[in-house]
């Protein structure tokens, strides 16, 4: 009854209290998200990173569906039972990854490092059609890249070759595991303590 209990107040998304931390703490359930990893315990994804919200995580664990590897210092209740939120969950079944990512601009940005790849700046940046689509290039990984707004004026619907405008690295499509290796060295503006063993990001090391 009560694991039935605590399932379905996280299914409906609503918090097993109020939503307000306890005295002493300033996290709210909000802000309590469980990293996701994968049955090896690498990351299910890196960018954007595998996280899930507190009641799903919970859900989860009631379900017999991911082991908990860290908590929170925080806690969720119902009328006889306290449960510290997991902040860091593995999955019991492992799930082998796609091959190779979705054509997003979020990914095509990813894959160029976030800068133009005729200039390199990070700026005011678009994607442009190396092959322009009235000279028949298509919509696709090995013909669009990461622009910043001047080159992809300055190029117009003219060829790099054309315009004179040599591409920096030649587009390609990348596998999931290239992108993830790219996440890498972008990591979210935000990481829990308990999450850092699990992620390698390309960050100094101390001596």
């Amino acid at each position: 009854m009560l694991q039935a209990e605590l399932i379905e107040r996280a299914a409906q998304s609503r918090s097993v209290m109020d939503g307000s931390p306890p005295a002493g703490s300033t996290r709210h359930l909000s802000d309590c998200p469980a990293l996701v990893l994968n049955a090896d315990y690498t990351p299910l994804s890196y960018y954007p990173l595998s996280l899930w919200p507190w009641q799903t995580a919970i859900k989860a664990v009631f379900l017999e569906r991911v082991d908990i590897v860290a908590h929170y210092e925080r806690e969720v209740h119902s009328p006889s039972f306290t449960l510290q939120l997991p902040s860091v969950i593995a999955l019991r079944q492992y799930v082998k990854p796609s091959e190779f990512p979705a054509f997003t601009r979020f990914n095509l940005f990813l894959r160029d490092r976030f800068s133009c790849q005729y200039c390199g700046s990070p700026h005011h940046l678009t994607f442009d059609h190396v092959v322009p689509r009235r000279l028949g290039g298509r919509t696709s990984w090995e013909n669009v890249v990461a622009a910043c707004s001047p080159c992809n004026l300055r190029k117009g619907g003219r060829t790099p070759r054309q315009a004179h405008m040599p591409l920096l690295i030649e587009p390609i499509r990348p596998t999931n595991w290239q992108l993830q290796e790219r996440g890498r060295a972008f990591p979210p503006n935000y990481l829990h303590d308990t999450w850092r063993d699990w992620l390698y990001w390309d960050v100094e090391l101390e001596a």
